[in-house]
């Protein structure tokens, strides 16, 4: 309903604009960028970022931040000078660009052979469609463009475009019609910096990938056509230089490999003049919701492997529990496997710190501080920038330590209250199905993210194979953090340990938290010289080393189990109020013992009613399961 109103307006201002002279309209350019940059701190923020990733390892803070304020000045005066060029007749504003090297286009298309040219957003791009027919009139010269969303703005500024006869061809009409023009020996110019979106080919620019349109390239080798890249240098206000760069194709080019070079000249172009370019575009923007580029259709193409690659930084936020923050590991190696560039920092509480060394895929860790929201907030906002982060626990503190530190992509599920402070929720699933494992839970995040989840396998689960040892020594963890409703009985543990100590002459280490000393106690006194007890002994480092020569884990559902899972130690695993489903051992080598009586499972702390569940798994059926895993482990 506004498109014509807004047109109108538009067309008068630019009316008025353009009956000042060239000289003014610069000089208010420059005028209007600067209060732009004083006004836009979004804009600014966002040309800021950029011209730190391609620039921030040889200028200093300050020099970046000059080089944006002359780019808001120059893009003022450009784009105001811009509409009187495009009202004043062509030979005159012909007369105010020199071309330089245009010798590069003339040796090809002369020989027959026609031209992609590479156009990017430098200085008074515009000008370009004038000036083709200036250089190369004697072929047909055309250029691809993307409608404006006012269709009657749209009309103007084709018409504009087109009066030096330069044929426009629509991207959404397809591209038969440039290549037919192409295979007649013409040439098309490409605008080719400008983020690609779903559909682009990943390469670097300026050493961070970013998505890239790879037309240029597809064209080009459609057709056999030169690839050469121009671009438009402001010389002096009211004053431009067109340079012809020499081709950049090769035989034996691929179109990925094109499609990098493509982004090398660019760049090269950028750095002859810096505040030219277009700094307030999102060049490098995070793709949503995948931006793990493993299922993108066009991939990923790194012309010199990931070395030197500016790392795209991603934060996990990981679980307070032990047992979750293992079931997670498989996400965070589908993270991590979701782009090459990625750089993977875990927050994890002080005392999970070991679990998460034993991960060649962290390269960071960041123990949480035993203080307030606030010291959290103060520690991450300490790091380097980072690009996303996942949050893993649903609580709303975890969400709030990640949106406080100010960190732009956050994501999670919706949680408890914190809908607010995530800006990408990851959905359950629609429909309810069978019972999941916890595992799928977290892998759910990584594929919503764009990770490949697809070859997760859970039995090959553990970190490496268990270390191999001739003592028999056999684990045992009687406790659980969650509650007593998830304990199996003290004696009955010792009955089935000297049972099994008795049968294979074995020793039996007790391991567990400080609140599990009581049972500990009584299991110890039973066990007499064939037991070590450990419980409330150990930090987290001593019990990966421990557990990890053990020939087995005889435990309730725990922590403990998870991390002997990811060590590779086989288990017996008694469930009683808790769903093995949900939260089993995972792997090929473990048995769990359960009795599923119609309470269970209750998820509950406590028993309310007789404990039957527990109560209802008798010594006899824990000691042949040992036996069985035994065997198991026998034959592996």
């Amino acid at each position: 309903m506004l498109e014509f109103p807004v047109y109108l307006l538009y067309r008068v201002l630019v009316l008025f604009l353009t009956a000042l002279p060239l000289r003014l309209l610069v000089a208010m350019g420059n005028v209007a960028g600067f209060c732009a940059w004083l006004i836009l701190p979004g804009y600014r923020r966002l040309a800021l970022r950029n011209v730190t990733i391609a620039f921030g390892e040889e200028k200093s803070g300050n020099e970046l931040r000059r080089l944006v304020r002359r780019h808001f000045q120059r893009l003022g005066a450009n784009l105001l000078s811009g509409l009187k060029l495009a009202a004043m007749p062509l030979r005159k504003t012909q007369g105010l660009v020199a071309i330089e090297n245009a010798e590069a286009a003339h040796r090809e298309l002369r020989a027959g052979r026609p031209v992609v040219f590479i156009l990017s957003h430098l200085g008074n791009w515009e000008l370009q469609a004038q000036m083709f027919p200036a250089v190369i009139g004697y072929v047909r010269n055309s250029t691809v463009f993307q409608p404006l969303r006012n269709r009657y703005i749209d009309q103007h500024v084709r018409k504009l475009r087109g009066r030096a006869g330069v044929e426009l061809f629509n991207r959404d009409e397809g591209f038969q019609k440039a290549i037919e023009l192409l295979r007649a020996g013409g040439a098309i110019g490409i605008l080719s910096d400008q983020h690609a979106g779903d559909h682009g080919l990943w390469v670097p620019f300026f050493k961070k990938l970013a998505s890239t349109t790879s037309l240029p390239a597809l064209l080009a080798k459609r057709t056999g056509a030169a690839v050469i890249g121009t671009a438009i240098y402001t010389d002096r206000p009211g004053r431009w230089r067109m340079v012809f760069t020499e081709k950049i194709d090769a035989e034996g080019d691929s179109v990925a490999s094109l499609t990098a070079k493509m982004n090398t000249l660019i760049a090269e172009q950028i750095c002859q003049a810096p505040e030219d370019w277009f700094w307030v575009h999102n060049r490098w923007k995070t793709p949503r919701p995948n931006f793990l580029l493993a299922r993108y259709k066009r991939g990923i193409f790194l012309p010199d492997g990931a070395a030197g690659l500016q790392r795209f930084r991603v934060l996990i936020r990981a679980s307070n529990w032990l047992g979750d923050s293992v079931m997670s590991i498989p996400a965070v190696r589908a993270i991590k496997n979701g782009r090459p560039d990625l750089h993977l920092t875990v927050v994890t509480p002080e005392k999970l710190g070991p679990v998460w060394k034993l991960l060649p895929e962290v390269d960071k860790i960041i123990l949480l501080p035993k203080k307030s929201l606030f010291a959290t907030v103060r520690l991450l906002g300490r790091q380097r920038n980072f690009d996303v982060a996942i949050v893993f626990p649903n609580s709303l503190r975890a969400a709030l330590e990640i949106w406080l530190s100010k960190i732009p992509r956050r994501v999670g599920y919706r949680g408890h209250w914190r809908s607010a402070l995530l800006n990408q929720i990851v959905k359950p699933p629609r429909k309810p199905g069978p019972i999941k494992h916890q595992i799928y839970h977290y892998l759910r995040i990584a594929e919503d993210c764009g990770g490949d989840t697809s070859t997760f396998d859970r039995n090959s689960f553990a970190l490496t194979p268990q270390q191999a040892t001739n003592e028999k020594i056999f684990a045992l963890c009687p406790g659980a953090e969650y509650g007593p409703a998830k304990r199996w009985l003290p004696g009955r543990f010792a009955q089935a340990a000297q049972a099994v100590a008795s049968e294979h002459g074995a020793k039996w280490v007790l391991f567990g938290t400080a609140k599990d000393r009581e049972a500990g106690r009584q299991i110890a006194d039973a066990l007499g010289e064939t037991c070590i007890n450990r419980i409330g002994q150990t930090t987290l480092d001593q019990l990966i080393e421990e557990l990890r020569v053990c020939r087995l884990l005889l435990t309730n559902d725990t922590g403990t189990m998870h991390l002997a899972a990811l060590l590779g130690v086989p288990i017996i695993a008694i469930f009683g109020s808790t769903e093995p489903a949900l939260t089993g051992p995972v792997g090929s080598r473990h048995v769990v013992v359960r009795h599923h009586v119609e309470c269970s499972p209750c998820f509950l702390r406590e028993c309310p009613i007789d404990f039957r569940c527990m109560k209802s798994v008798g010594v006899e059926e824990v000691r042949t399961a040992v036996r069985s895993v035994l065997r198991i482990r026998g034959r592996a």
